[in-house]
């Protein structure tokens, strides 16, 4: 993006094509282009790899949890096994357990569920993070999970998990994007994000699937208002601090809700 005119521009551009201003090292070079360990992960995709990781460990102790309480060796996951690890339940929620509405988005049912969700976040969570950064990348994916599961909570009364509540609101995020910037390219972006979103909760509507589109349309929600109302990284420190600490506040908060889930996973295997 130009630093003068704010038009879209591309990486090799040297001179903004719009308003002539010459252009210095693109921020996305400056960060570390070699990205992380050695290079083997694209900076892009450092905390879009961290929260997969996230999710697969999970996916693992609840694997290894549920062939103990079931016996079985299968990769698709009993609710029982859900519930205890965070998954969304009314009634547990209502109950006072607030951190179901965050753990829930980091759980899976089952090898198919987390792969087709590690599959589209690995790459839109990279879009939103070069274009937002990763503050608002990080603000956005908690809002929207919160947002997502909450609708899902006065929706339904069954247990819901899963990433795409925050997977949706990176769409919406992009959407935002795309609504905001009045050029040709910012209508390409809002048309192809839009889609994405058309076809998710299409796929939503089909019985087979059980997908909670509920938790779709909250964290689509979720994710375009914060989008919207953030805007991309401009050149004020004052903001950029704002949206760090507001970062801050959501890593800190997700993690009090995984203490929090734990706990609840330790009083009920005592039992």
């Amino acid at each position: 993006m130009c630093p003068n005119c704010r038009a879209f521009i591309t990486v090799d551009d040297k001179v903004c094509p719009y308003c002539d201003v010459q252009l210095g090292t693109p921020i996305v070079q400056k960060r570390s282009p070699a990205g992380a360990m050695g290079g083997l992960i694209p900076h892009a995709h450092f905390t879009t790899v961290l929260i997969l990781l996230i999710n697969t460990g999970l996916f693992a102790a609840m694997l290894l949890r549920s062939s103990k309480t079931t016996g079985g060796l299968g990769l698709d996951l009993d609710g029982q096994t859900l519930f205890d690890f965070g998954a969304k339940e009314r009634r547990a929620i209502a109950l006072g357990q607030w951190w179901r509405l965050i753990t829930a988005g980091f759980l899976h049912g089952g090898l198919m569920h987390i792969l087709m969700n590690s599959w589209v976040l690995f790459d839109l969570g990279a879009q939103v993070e070069e274009n937002f950064g990763t503050a608002r990348y990080l603000v956005f994916y908690f809002v929207s999970t919160v947002t997502g599961f909450l609708a899902s909570y006065y929706w339904s009364a069954s247990l819901s998990i899963g990433a795409s509540a925050g997977i949706f609101g990176l769409i919406g995020a992009m959407i935002a994007m795309g609504l905001r910037d009045r050029s040709s390219y910012g209508a390409a972006v809002r048309g192809l994000y839009i889609r994405w979103a058309i076809y998710g909760l299409l796929m939503g509507l089909l019985p087979f699937f059980a997908i909670d589109n509920a938790a779709h349309l909250g964290g689509l929600a979720g994710g375009f208002v914060m989008a919207y109302i953030a805007g991309t990284p401009g050149f004020s420190r004052n903001w950029e601090r704002v949206w760090q600490i507001a970062a801050g506040i959501a890593v800190g908060v997700t993690a009090l809700a995984f203490v929090n889930m734990f706990e609840w996973l330790t009083s009920q295997v005592e039992r």
